[in-house]
């Protein structure tokens, strides 16, 4: 009973999250759901949840700081600019606009790393393009999880490097040593797969025209695409604008801490004036509105993952799941990967999961004699599957963050189940196959 939580808990979380059940209370549902499974009472398994919610506190405050950092650099009209210089050159061309929507949101990871803050900003204003274009929001929200996810998966720079760092380290202190660069290597294979999944998205799944009624986006932001006459030129808020995301990237990856980058590029559009000084309050408002939900689910989804994992469900999965398994390599890396999924999907978040993995995953693939990079891979792909697909992913989140903001986009339906097919089948199949090569 103790190993079938995990499975249980996650499908009756995306069961509900399918019947378009509110996400937290479908992770609540879960929560409670294992948490009973493992002999908790009703009062103790909310309790764990609750005392769990801090595992995530640090990720909570970032996006927040991230949301603000976000809303400032809306403030100085750079995003407009942006905007609008996409509608010129990308009206019309529905392919072409969501390879560039992949690419933005790839430099969000490594380049940028303000990570999922720049989707309120950046779509919302696109929206009305979208329905002009007849451009399927299906395939916005596949480009913008790609972005999201293989940049980190694949390149080792910003969250990327966080990424890899933390499979280095979780290896390292369960007693298999490995450098960056070799994890770097065991997870080219599998990032490919996201990148044929990507093909597959724009240039079939989501290629055709969909219809969509026409509705005007409240707020400011859904005049920006048609008010072009009100062309505003590139000028000295703009450049030091560049410069605080700038300083951001360079604090982030100097001190490896995403509050620090934020605060740091927050505090210098103020100290540049390029955001006055009384707009401070109202910043940190609307920063915590764009993200607070955001943060919010993520904080439940931290109360679950304490449920399974000191409960010892997820030890008790994989150690009944490897006891029966025998030396296969392929048998044993395919079953790997499938717990692995399980318990991403559960938990949403790819650098949460891999220590929890590395202690499972390590003594047995050590046991069966794979090696360090067969074992990278193993770990890294199984961490980053689920984190598409999930209801509890920011990775899903971020997308129809921006993509609803009409009220037209079904966070389940519309972003977690074409992000899960396109990406999550495509990086177990690669990560499978890499497992078996390296």
């Amino acid at each position: 009973m103790l190993a079938w939580a995990v499975v249980v808990s996650v499908l009756v979380m995306t069961i509900l999250s399918l019947l378009r059940v509110n996400v937290v209370i479908a992770i609540l549902a879960a929560g409670i759901t294992g948490g009973m499974m493992t002999g908790l009472s009703l009062t103790d398994a909310l309790g764990m949840i609750v005392n769990g919610m801090g595992g995530q506190a640090e990720t909570a405050l970032s996006y927040v700081l991230l949301g603000a950092f976000a809303v400032t650099i809306a403030y100085s009209g750079i995003t407009k600019i942006l905007v609008r210089n996409l509608v010129k050159v990308l009206r019309g061309k529905r392919v072409i606009l969501l390879f560039v929507i992949a690419g933005v949101a790839s430099l969000s990871q490594n380049l940028i790393p303000v990570h999922i803050a720049f989707i309120p900003i950046l779509i919302p204003p696109l929206l009305k393009l979208f329905d002009e274009m007849s451009l399927d929001r299906r395939g916005v929200a596949s480009a913008l999880t790609f972005g999201l996810k293989a940049p980190y998966v694949m390149i080792p720079a910003g969250f990327g490097l966080i990424f890899h760092k933390t499979i280095r380290d979780a290896m390292d202190s369960n007693g298999m040593a490995i450098s960056l660069q070799d994890i770097a290597q065991s997870m080219v294979i599998p990032g490919s797969g996201m990148i044929v999944g990507l093909f597959i998205a724009i240039l079939i799944t989501y290629r055709k025209p969909r219809e969509s009624e026409s509705l005007k986006v409240s707020g400011e932001v859904s005049q920006v695409a048609e008010e072009e006459e009100n062309d505003e030129s590139f000028g000295i808020k703009h450049a030091l604008t560049l410069v605080a995301i700038f300083l951001a990237l360079i604090v982030q990856i100097w001190t490896g801490n995403l509050i620090i980058g934020a605060l740091t590029g927050l505090v210098a559009m103020f100290v540049f004036l390029v955001v006055p000084y009384r707009k401070g309050d109202s910043v940190i408002s609307e920063g915590i509105t764009m993200m607070g939900t955001i943060a919010f689910v993520m904080l439940i989804a931290s109360g679950y993952a304490n449920v399974i994992k000191e409960t010892g469900a997820v030890d008790a999965l994989v150690e009944q799941t490897a006891s029966s398994l025998g030396s296969n390599h392929v048998l044993i890396s395919f079953v790997l990967l499938v717990v692995g999924l399980l318990i991403t999907m559960g938990i949403g978040s790819s650098f949460g999961t891999i220590p929890i993995l590395a202690a499972l995953y390590v003594p047995i693939c050590m046991s069966v004699g794979f090696s360090p990079l067969a074992t990278a891979t193993l770990i890294g792909t199984a961490g980053a599957l689920g984190d598409a697909g999930s209801p509890a992913s920011d990775s899903t989140l971020g997308p129809t963050s921006g993509l609803n903001a009409d009220g037209r986009h079904n966070h389940i339906w519309d972003t977690c189940v074409p992000t899960f097919l396109h990406y999550n089948i495509p990086l177990f199949l690669f990560g499978w196959i890499a497992a078996n090569l390296l």
